[in-house]
Parts: C-alpha cells; structure tokens; sequence
C-alpha cells in the first residue's frame, strides 16, 4: 500500500511541474496587450520607453546650429516664399501667422535644421560678424521695440548686403505687419544688436 500510494503522490507531482512549465512558455509567447490583460493591466499603463536624444537636448545649449547640407541662397529664396504671412505673436503656423522667431524657426525647419524658438535664444548662436561683412542667410538681432532694453527682442535673415545696403526678410509687427523685406534703416540700426554667422559656407569668400 505504502508504494502505491508513493506512486500515486509522484505521479501526481509530475503532472503539476508540466502543467506549470507548459503556462510559462504560454506566458512567454503573448503580445505586450495579451500579456497586459493576463496580469490585470490596463494597456494604456503600459509604457514603452523612448530613448532620449541627448544632442539634441544639450543643443542649445552650446549653441550649435546644424545648417546640414543646405545652402543659405536654399533658406532664402524659400523665405521669400512666405512674403506676406501676417504677424501672429506665438506663431510657427503659416496658416495662422508668425512671429520673428516663428517665422525663423519654419523657414530653417522646412530645410530640418533645428534652431531656437525664442529670438533672446539666438544671443550666443552661431558666430559673431560685423555687419558690413554680412550675407545672404546671416541672421540679424535687434532689440525688441524699446530700443533701450538691450537685449534680443527681434530677429530677421539678412537676404542681401550690396555695397553696405543691407536688406533683411522677417516677420514684423510694425507697419508691414508679416512677413516683408525691410533695409536696415535707421529706424533698425538704432535696435540693432549684432550679426550672426551659422552657415559655413558664408565664410567662404
């Protein structure tokens, strides 16, 4: 009896191990969905991480435009394009308006060339040119329209300096109010701050 029953209880045991074996590789097999639902998840707490891009964060911060492959003529022949969008504060949206830094920051991102969205973030982008130096794609900041602040409160591309007569494309609220050519008069030369350099190929002569 007693070996009977020692063959029973093994036999017993056996089939429990297989029955577990058998629902962990059920287990391992299912979805990320099916395996929510089996553990009583909703699937929307279900998170799939996201790698963080690290350069692109820290950008920025160091200032650095990626111009890529595009050359400056590229960035304003498209600016001219956008002639006419009117002013909208807070705006990236050309069915909607620009503002300066909007206007910018379409402009470069039709090309995927990432830059700041906020003009004061332009302070210390790229590299520092004289003005008469200038060139089409140079970017130009002034202050904003209290002159006395002297900190950057507008922004425009430069689209040709002919013999020191400097034209810029930007969005304004000003008389033009949007997207429009204004020579830098004196009207701007009074908010004028400095020139910036980010595409490479303007430093070749």
């Amino acid at each position: 009896m007693k070996i009977v029953a020692l063959i029973i209880f093994v036999t017993i045991l056996l089939n429990s191990c297989i029955l577990i074996v058998d629902k962990k590789q059920d287990m391992g097999s299912l979805t990320s969905t099916d395996s929510s639902k089996a553990f009583g998840v909703k699937q929307d707490t279900v998170k799939t991480p996201v790698a963080v891009d690290t350069a692109t964060i820290n950008q920025f911060s160091s200032y650095h435009i990626d111009t890529r492959n595009v050359h400056p003529q590229q960035l304003i022949e498209f600016s001219k394009t956008l002639i006419g969008v009117p002013y909208k504060y807070g705006s990236s949206n050309p069915d909607v308006g620009f503002d300066c830094s909007g206007f910018i920051t379409y402009a470069f991102g039709h090309f995927g060339i990432l830059v700041p969205r906020s003009s004061i973030d332009f302070t210390k982008a790229g590299k520092d040119i004289p003005i008469e130096n200038s060139k089409s794609g140079d970017l130009i900041l002034f202050t904003g329209t209290d002159s006395t602040e002297r900190f950057v409160g507008h922004i425009g591309l430069i689209v040709s300096n002919d013999n020191n007569q400097v034209s810029f494309i930007h969005s304004t609220s000003g008389k033009q109010y949007g997207v429009t050519i204004t020579p830098f008069n004196d009207y701007y030369k009074s908010r004028y701050l400095k020139t910036v350099r980010v595409f490479k190929e303007n430093d070749v002569n």
